[in-house]
């Protein structure tokens, strides 16, 4: 007997990417990624995970949707034709397109989801690298030199927002340099009260220079320079 809705029996009902883009969405901005599951998004869409499952595999699946929708419309920047600058604009927006997402965690553990919205930048990236005299080898090196450094300084970041955000008391660093004696620890002990203020500058695009004029230094240099 065919239901009074007209839909086979067992069938879910429709339900389209921009509806469950949009739940995923609702969570990221009021709950944060650690909430963003296949059962807390089940229940914001008022469906059972199983029914969930028909339209979304798993949270891998599911990252890669948002990741397509929110980079589907998002132009290409102009770059630079030096080749150095190029390079460094490149590894600019790799920072700049990872720094956006609130699921940056759930991407750096799936690193093939990067892909959906950034080949181009890989392509620009590695293209640079090769117009500054690499070899594709060390170009494809010197990409994961930068990816590196860029990640681990987001991780780093977005580590150090959370745990400020949910202390409220002086961190164990601080009570550690507060015990320490000036004589066996000058150093550390007259930089002890500026600790947090000079390490919480954003020191990316130094840094990002930095690796990157040591990659061409390091690869172009002449055989038996060590200088």
């Amino acid at each position: 007997m065919k239901p009074r809705n007209g839909r086979r029996a067992g069938r879910p009902a429709p339900l389209s990417q921009e509806a469950i883009v949009s739940a995923a969405l609702r969570i990221l901005d009021t709950e944060g990624p650690e909430q963003l599951s296949m059962r807390r998004l089940a229940k914001e869409l008022s469906i059972t995970p199983m029914a969930l499952y028909h339209h979304v595999r798993d949270k891998h699946d599911l990252l890669l949707l948002l990741l397509a929708s929110q980079s589907r419309d998002r132009p290409r920047a102009a770059l630079p034709e030096e080749p150095r600058e190029r390079l460094l604009a490149a590894a600019q927006l790799l920072h700049d397109v990872l720094a956006q997402y609130a699921y940056l965690d759930e991407i750096l553990a799936s690193p093939d989801l990067l892909a959906v919205s950034s080949v181009w930048i890989m392509e620009a990236l590695l293209d640079a690298a090769v117009q500054c005299g690499l070899t594709l080898e060390q170009a494809a090196q010197a990409h994961q030199v930068i990816w590196h450094y860029t990640v681990g300084l987001l991780k780093i970041r977005n580590t150090r927002r959370r745990h400020h955000a949910e202390l409220n008391r002086p961190t164990q660093r601080e009570q550690v340099f507060a015990t320490l004696p000036a004589a066996e620890f000058p150093r550390v002990t007259s930089l002890a009260d500026r600790w947090s203020e000079l390490t919480v500058r954003d020191t990316h695009r130094k840094g990002l220079e930095d690796v990157v004029d040591g990659l061409l230094g390091q690869y172009l240099a002449p055989p038996g320079d060590l200088t």
